[in-house]
């Protein structure tokens, strides 16, 4: 049986929607930004509004968290995953409270979220409660990867996956739409459905 570590922010949850409506709601956007988080992200930078952008990220996933999306496919993977007898690990890296404004707490925000789509439910998902890791830094995060002795581990960011610190024997996927170059030994995927049995196993 395999032990599966997966990030949380971008990798689980996905958040273009709720950016762009909470943006929109805020009055800093135009109906015409792309609903895509990034797309609101470059255009309040554009406008000069980058402590504006801050403090929306700090709303979102304090306050408005629990409206956020999971990506496609990604609960019936974690689901299958543990009716076949292996151990979803979350590991995910985010500061206890915003950089700016309100002083949410995101870790709290985030398990509301995972308890909402039912991931310690076990007539749901059925993921033990302690498997869920909200660490403070990038090196935390690793090295609870490292603790937690992860055979695979899915990630939205390659600098996680390239850090020098990385464990060896973990298997590396990156999820990302978007077409990008990766070293030998990262596998890369574009959607949940890409997972299957035989990416998961390396056969």
């Amino acid at each position: 049986m395999l032990k599966i570590g997966i990030d949380f922010d971008n990798t689980i949850v996905q958040y273009d929607q709720i950016f762009h409506k909470v943006a929109l709601e805020k009055g800093l956007i135009s109906p015409d930004v792309l609903q895509k988080k990034d797309e609101v992200r470059n255009y309040l930078r554009k406008i000069d509004k980058e402590d504006e952008w801050t403090l929306l990220q700090g709303y979102v996933y304090g306050a408005r968290m629990t409206e956020a999306s999971p990506y496609p496919g990604v609960l019936d993977f974690i689901s299958n995953s543990i009716k076949q007898g292996n151990s979803v690990f979350i590991i995910s890296h985010k500061t206890r409270h915003p950089y700016m404004g309100e002083k949410y707490d995101l870790h709290a925000s985030a398990r509301a979220w995972l308890n909402k789509f039912g991931f310690f439910d076990s007539s749901i998902i059925g993921m033990p409660e302690e498997n869920a890791f909200f660490e403070l830094t990038k090196d935390e995060k690793i090295n609870r990867i490292k603790q937690q002795g992860c055979d695979i581990f899915i990630d939205d960011l390659p600098e996680i996956l390239q850090d020098p610190a990385f464990p060896d024997k973990t298997k590396r996927i990156l999820f990302s739409a978007r077409e990008i170059e990766l070293p030998q030994g990262i596998l890369q995927i574009r959607n949940w459905d890409d997972l299957s049995p035989e990416v998961i196993s390396g056969s």
